[in-house]
C-alpha cells in the first residue's frame, strides 16, 4: 500500500470528487488545484486529514499545503484519482479564467509592481544612508553640507525627493 493512499483518498473525496478537478499541480510544498465548485469542497474535513498541514484560496487556485514530501503525495493522488498533472502555468492560466475582471486587473497590476518593491526600499534606503553622512559626520567642527554648496544642494534635493 503506497504510503499517502488513506490520505489522497480522502482528499480526493472532500474536494468534491474527480468531477470537481479542473487541473492539479504541485509546488514544493503544497498541491495546487483548480476546482470547477470550490463550493463543493469541505475545508474541514480537508483540515482534519493528517497529511495536511493547512490550506487556502489563492488567486483562483485552492492550495493545500503537504510539506516537503509534496511529490510523492501528488504521484499517489494522481494515480488514484485518475487525472492529469498541469504544468504551474497551465493552472495559473486556468484559474486566471475563473476570475472576475477585477481580480484579473489586480493580479496583473500586483504582477507589475511587485518586483520593483524591493528595488524601493533598497533606494530609499541609500537616499537616507548618504543624507545622513552628509548632515551627520563632523569634519573639524562642521558637516559636509555646512561646507560644501554643492553637497548642499544635493542634500536639498534629496530632502525635496522624500
Amino acid at each position: 500500500m503506497p504510503k499517502y493512499q488513506k490520505d489522497a483518498e480522502q482528499l480526493l473525496k472532500d474536494i468534491g470528487g474527480k468531477e470537481n478537478i479542473n487541473a492539479v499541480t504541485h509546488c514544493a510544498t503544497r498541491m495546487r488545484f483548480v476546482l470547477n465548485d470550490p463550493d463543493k469542497a469541505d475545508q474541514e474535513a480537508i483540515d482534519e486529514i493528517p497529511s495536511v498541514k493547512g490550506m487556502f484560496t489563492n488567486a483562483g487556485q485552492f492550495q493545500v499545503i503537504i510539506g516537503n514530501d509534496v511529490a510523492t503525495f501528488y504521484n499517489e493522488f494522481k494515480e488514484i484519482a485518475g487525472v492529469e498533472g498541469t504544468s504551474q502555468e497551465d493552472i495559473k492560466s486556468v484559474a486566471q479564467k475563473k476570475q472576475n475582471p477585477l481580480q484579473r486587473a489586480v493580479g496583473a497590476l500586483a504582477e507589475i509592481f511587485a518586483p520593483i518593491i524591493p528595488a524601493i526600499i533598497v533606494g530609499g534606503g541609500l537616499i537616507l544612508g548618504f543624507r545622513n553622512i552628509l548632515e551627520g559626520v563632523d569634519f573639524g567642527g562642521a558637516t559636509i553640507v555646512d561646507r560644501s554648496t554643492f553637497w548642499a544642494a544635493i542634500n536639498d534635493f534629496f530632502m525635496v525627493t522624500r
